[in-house]
């Protein structure tokens, strides 16, 4: 084997996966497009599989935009519930007069002592 199948066999390897990651962001923008009937679908399908590469520029051509538009949705949507999440579980939405509320109840019920509540007011005045 010759340095120049080596290379060959890396650009080859390198043009195949690129092409299954094409494929597969074709088929998984294919099945996530709400507005595509089945029967649209399943031709789809039936051509990309038929005429792989020509079906594929056809695709990307014709619903290019659509594909992006829907990609960045998705992101923004889970933006959106990672932001959700993580308020959620931070505790946003708590004011400083709330957790001296709290600290206060905890007080008024023994569970800490006059010393841990100031800490505790002063933390939440910080």
């Amino acid at each position: 084997m010759s340095f120049w199948d080596i290379v060959w066999f890396i650009i080859i390897s390198f043009a195949f996966i690129a092409y299954l990651m094409i494929l597969f962001s074709i088929i998984g923008d294919l099945f996530a497009d709400r507005d595509t009937s089945g029967w649209i679908k399943a031709v789809w399908v039936i051509f990309l599989i038929v005429f792989p590469f020509l079906s594929a520029l056809i695709y990307l051509i014709a619903n290019g935009d659509h594909m992006a538009r829907r990609q960045s949705e998705k992101m923004r949507r889970a933006r959106e519930d990672t932001d959700a999440y993580i308020k959620d579980v931070a505790g946003a939405g708590v004011t400083p007069a709330d957790q001296i509320a709290r600290a206060k109840e905890l007080l008024d019920s023994g569970a800490i002592s006059q010393e841990e509540f100031a800490a505790l007011k002063a933390k939440a005045l910080a």
